[in-house]
C-alpha cells in the first residue's frame, strides 16, 4: 500500500538492519530463495546475517547454484541446508560429494524452466507444461502430455517462505533498480516469496530513480537492508 502526503510517500516497506530482517525468517525448515548467478547478484550481506543466526537451519534453498567462496556455500558447509533446488551445482565439488553421500538433497531444474517456475510462482500460476527435459531423466515421474505431436512435461511453479535478493538502489518507497548482470533471478524471486528481504548498496529519495528504470516496484518488497561497507 502507498500513501502520498506532500512530498512524502508512505508504504508498508520496512527499513531494517540485517539482524532484525533475518529475525523474521522461520527458525527451522524454511524455504528460501537466494538471488545470484555465479558470483553476480548474491545477497552476501544478508547471508552473513543468516549464518550468524544459528537457529535458522534445515533450509530448502532455491538458487541457480551454490557458488564456492560465497556465503551461501558457507551456509552449506555449516550443514544448515537440507535441500537445494536449482540448475547448476556441479561446479561445487563439496556439494556433489555431500549429495553422493546422502547429506543433501538436490532437485535439478533446467535453467529456463527454473526462471519460468519463479515467474509463474510470483504470478499465482501453480504449474505449466514445457518441452524442456522431455525424454530425459529429469522428466522421470512427472506428468507428460502431447501438444501438436510434441511431448511436454508438467512442471510446478516455485514459491518460498522468504526471498533474499540483492539490488543496486532502492528509493524510500521501496522501489528497486539493479546493476547489469547482478539483476539475474533477483526480480523474479522478489515476486515469488511470502517475505522478500532486499540488500541494497544505496537508498535514495523518492523521485531520484528514473521511473523507466525501476524493475521491482515496492509492492513486491517487504524489507530493505542497506549493506554496511566492509561488513
Amino acid at each position: 500500500m502507498q500513501n502520498v502526503k506532500g512530498n512524502q510517500v508512505e508504504t508498508n516497506v520496512q527499513f531494517l538492519t540485517a539482524e532484525d530482517a533475518i529475525a523474521k525468517i522461520p527458525a527451522n525448515g524454511a524455504t528460501m530463495m537466494v538471488g545470484g548467478f555465479g558470483d553476480s547478484g548474491i545477497p552476501e550481506y544478508l547471508l552473513q546475517a543468516v549464518m550468524n543466526r544459528d537457529e535458522v537451519t534445515e533450509l530448502t534453498i532455491m538458487s541457480n547454484n551454490i557458488t564456492e567462496g560465497s556465503n551461501l556455500n558457507e551456509l552449506f558447509l555449516l550443514n544448515r541446508i537440507k535441500k537445494a533446488i536449482g540448475s547448476y551445482f556441479t561446479t561445487n565439488k563439496a556439494v556433489m560429494k555431500a549429495y553422493n553421500e546422502g547429506r543433501i538433497d538436490i532437485e535439478l531444474i533446467p535453467q529456463g524452466t527454473f526462471s519460468e517456475a519463479l515467474r509463474l510462482g510470483g504470478s499465482g500460476i501453480p504449474a505449466f507444461y514445457t518441452p524442456t527435459s522431455a525424454g530425459t531423466e529429469l522428466a522421470e515421474g512427472k506428468e507428460t502430455r502431447y501438444f501438436n505431436n510434441r511431448e511436454y512435461v508438467l512442471e510446478h511453479s516455485l514459491s518460498a517462505d522468504v526471498a533474499l535478493i540483492k539490488a543496486y538502489k532502492a528509493d524510500k518507497a521501496g522501489n528497486l533498480i539493479y546493476r547489469k548482470t547482478a539483476r539475474n533471478f533477483n526480480p523474479l524471486m522478489a515476486m515469488a516469496a511470502d517475505l522478500t528481504i532486499v540488500e541494497v548498496e544505496e537508498i535514495v529519495e523518492v523521485g531520484e530513480l528514473d521511473p523507466e528504470s525501476i524493475v521491482t516496484p515496492f509492492i513486491f518488497v517487504d524489507v530493505i537492508v542497506k549493506r554496511v561497507v566492509n561488513a
